[in-house]
């Protein structure tokens, strides 16, 4: 059957609001991004707590830096990979949109797949600054309002699939 423009519209409704958060975060990331590149020089550090500096670091590769030594070419395959996911993403939130928890998930993941993904095309890099250590001893990478939303989605996916496991036994 043939969808019309009245048939797709409750479709499309149950769209907007995982793309307002989404657009949410996106706004969020560049804003704190904004922030730390006009406040902070690369390199520097403000301590907030004994666990918790604000940084401006430069990541030119993917989670962990993984590949940011690469010559280059790993700005072009991760710009890639993100506009492939945000176009799976989107078709997902279309098919799905009922599904309240799967459906934040991807809406947090589409919002930090298209913050990190404008740093790369504005900047070459993503701009990191969220630092947690222990004791000045043990840093973990440094991080961004995109990357945790990310992790908040990948969590959510996480819990979903239990949950859906659960209920089907």
């Amino acid at each position: 059957m043939a969808r019309t423009a009245t048939s797709s519209a409750p479709l499309s409704a149950g769209l907007l609001p995982w793309l307002g958060l989404a657009l949410i975060l996106v706004i969020a990331d560049q804003f704190t991004k904004v922030l730390i590149l006009g406040y902070f020089k690369l390199g520097e550090s403000t301590y907030v707590t004994s666990f918790f500096n604000v940084v401006r670091a430069h990541n030119t590769g993917a989670a962990f830096s993984f590949l940011a030594d690469a010559s280059g070419w790993q700005r072009w395959l991760f710009t890639g990979i993100a506009v492939a996911a945000v176009g799976f993403i989107l078709w997902l939130l279309r098919s799905h949109a009922g599904q309240r928890l799967f459906c934040f998930s991807l809406a947090c993941i589409l919002g930090g797949a298209v913050g990190n993904l404008v740093d790369r095309l504005m900047h070459g890099y993503v701009v990191d600054f969220l630092q947690f250590h222990w004791r000045n001893q043990w840093y973990f990478p440094a991080f961004n309002v995109a990357d945790a939303a990310i992790t908040i989605g990948a969590i959510g996916l996480v819990l979903d699939e239990l949950l859906r496991v659960r209920r089907s036994r």
